[in-house]
């Protein structure tokens, strides 16, 4: 298997300032690291040449910048990466997190299912034990109840014995592995959907929490946290923006402030912005799905009670589908519950990397800075465009999408996370953009801006704007994340290798992946069935068409005859003809036996040859 002798280096360097920064305290994960490391040479202050290959003098330089960074814990820029590693890390969808949660469900009950599957009793007792392992894992996997509750496990069996008593498990210790885990499933939504109707009458229902109250009271709360933490964040990344346009104008007011780390500030809170919104979003998601769980429990119930309820017999197969409803239902609440946790967490979370913004920039120090200072919202900005529009006209080569000429208007993917493309490079702000200015398709992608200015501006030349807003990520590698950049600096990676073997820690090996692509037939298609490549095969069709050969009978179908009906005769075969006599008899001649004497010689020099005639007369035979 071929080694890339880039990525050994990369991990070394990993390696190195992650020890470094442990031993001094301030111990940080990998994946913390490696961006820091991407950073740093993207970062054109440092020059590092992505192109050129690396010296050992400039891995110890790369390593001591890396800890000079990640030890420097009042940078914005730092805590930015560090939220947005968490985030990538620690986010999932809704079907991820399900997905997740289901597997370490089933991944903790497989040892008690593989138990009552596996089992082959024989006495009443180990019957009696296999039993109660069902009573548990059906309890387990509803995760209705705690097993420790004596109440609750007597709720359990009553419902289990309804069902599925004692009496019905020899045919089930006769099923396959596959059918046992499948009914062990169908027992577990049958009993999960008795117990909450035996709650909603009031029967019953030990252990179960009334998780549609819940859920009601923790959607609004969830929701109107985030949107707190949100409206904050938005707050400090509105005055941040207005502190840096007015040092733009005036440079000499502001000395004592740093730009740089303001810019990084700002950077930190639309990140922050950003990920706020899309936990807001699951939050409304969420509290959508709960609205539509409880109208369907709510008439899964009321039908089970006209089905069910002061009845003496009920049909199973009215009642069973109601139950398994009932159980699918209740799973979606308890799934929202989850989610919501999730949700609250991660917002929670999210807020120990702000913590260096309140140091840096006191809320004290923002008054005084911004007093005679206009403070403007997003929502603001965007209302004193509104009356601006871009002249088409005035452009030969552009196009501008407008509301009223273009479909799915507001679904269409804006560059830069709909921040204005021109304030970004030019100015180093966030600035939102107002698609009702115009958007400029460019090469496939579109763009917004901030005001009617800046468009004209951008529209120029869009290609320099471009590369400045990429070497403005270059400055700060947070903004790759920010700004949806990861396509511009794909290349970073592979390029960080060694040159020489005398100065260099290792020998580069120069790699390089191609491929091309043809038709697979130009030419029509001139296949011979019946070429045969293989010696053996013609060898063997040969052998088969001599031995047909010596065949008494040989057939042939041909296009003509292979449409007939096929034909047969019947014929009488000839008799067995014998006659019989009245008396059998047979005779016997003596067989000739006739010796010479004599030719193995004797006392006398001359040999004497005696012939002898043995052989019986007819008459005595």
């Amino acid at each position: 298997m071929s080694w890339d002798p880039s990525e050994g280096i990369i991990r070394h360097i990993i390696r190195q300032a992650g020890q470094q920064c442990a031993a001094q305290g301030h111990p940080v994960s990998e994946t913390v690291v490696a961006f820091m490391v991407k950073a740093v040479v993207l970062d054109p202050k440092n020059d590092f040449d992505v192109d050129q290959i690396l010296t050992k003098k400039d891995v110890q330089n790369l390593i001591q910048l890396c800890v000079s960074r990640l030890l420097d814990t009042t940078n914005p820029s730092l805590s930015t990466i560090k939220m947005q590693v968490y985030f990538d890390l620690n986010y999932a969808n809704r079907a991820e997190l399900l997905r997740e949660h289901r597997r370490v469900l089933e991944a903790r009950l497989a040892p008690l299912l593989r138990d009552i599957t596996d089992s082959r009793p024989r006495m009443q007792e180990e019957m009696k034990n296999v039993y109660q392992m069902i009573v548990s894992y059906v309890l387990l996997s509803s995760g209705l109840g705690s097993p420790t509750d004596i109440e609750v496990v007597r709720e359990v069996i009553a419902a289990l014995q309804s069902i599925f008593p004692q009496t019905a498990l020899v045919s089930f210790l006769s099923l396959s592995k596959k059918d046992k885990e499948q009914q062990l499933k169908n027992l577990t939504m049958l009993v999960t959907g008795i117990r909450l109707y035996n709650k909603e009458c009031g029967k019953g229902g030990k252990g179960i929490d009334d998780l549609p109250a819940i859920l009601n009271e923790a959607v609004p709360s969830a929701t109107q946290s985030i949107e707190d933490h949100l409206n904050a964040c938005r707050v400090r990344a509105h005055r941040y923006t207005a502190l840096l346009e007015s040092m733009h104008e005036d440079q000499n007011r502001y000395g004592q402030l740093s730009s740089l780390k303001l810019k990084e500030a700002l950077f930190s809170m639309r990140q922050h912005e950003a990920f706020l919104c899309i936990l807001l979003s699951d939050t409304i998601t969420s509290g959508q799905e709960i609205e539509k769980i409880n109208v369907e429990f709510a008439a899964t119930m009321e039908k089970l009670k006209s089905t069910v309820q002061n009845k003496v017999s009920v049909d199973t197969k009215e009642a069973f589908p109601l139950f398994v409803a009932a159980f699918n239902l209740w799973s979606r609440f308890q799934d929202e519950i989850l989610l919501l946790s999730f949700l609250t967490n991660m917002t929670n979370c999210l807020q120990q990397f702000l913590e260096s913004q309140s140091q840096l920039f006191p809320e004290e120090l923002l008054t005084s800075l911004l007093e005679g200072v206009t403070v403007k919202t997003d929502k603001e900005r965007i209302r004193e465009t509104m009356g601006t529009r871009v002249n088409v006209s005035d452009f030969k080569n552009q196009e501008w999408l407008f509301p009223e000429t273009t479909t799915n208007f507001d679904e269409l993917l804006i560059q830069y996370h709909g921040f204005c493309a021109h304030a970004i490079g030019v100015k180093g702000l966030t600035l939102p953009g107002n698609p009702a200015i115009g958007i400029l398709k460019h090469k496939d992608r579109c763009y917004v801006f901030s005001s009617k200015e800046s468009a004209y501006i951008f529209a120029q030349d869009p290609d320099k704007f471009i590369e400045l807003n990429v070497e403005r990520a270059k400055e700060h590698a947070e903004l790759i994340q920010l700004l949806d950049l990861h396509h511009q600096f794909g290349y970073l990676a592979p390029h960080m290798r060694l040159r020489s073997a005398d100065k260099l820690l290792m020998k580069p090996t120069t790699k390089c992946d191609s491929g091309s692509q043809t038709d697979t037939h130009i030419l029509p298609p001139t296949i011979v069935k019946s070429y045969e490549w293989n010696e053996w095969e013609l060898r063997r069709k040969a052998i088969k068409l001599a031995n047909l050969r010596r065949k008494l009978t040989h057939a042939m179908q041909t296009d003509l005859s292979h449409l007939r009906r096929e034909n047969s005769t019947q014929v009488y075969l000839p008799k067995d003809v014998s006659t019989q006599t009245k008396r059998d008899s047979s005779s016997s001649v003596p067989r000739p036996q006739i010796f010479l004497a004599g030719l193995r010689g004797g006392s006398s020099a001359t040999t004497e040859v005696v012939k002898v005639d043995l052989t019986r007369p007819i008459d005595k035979a």
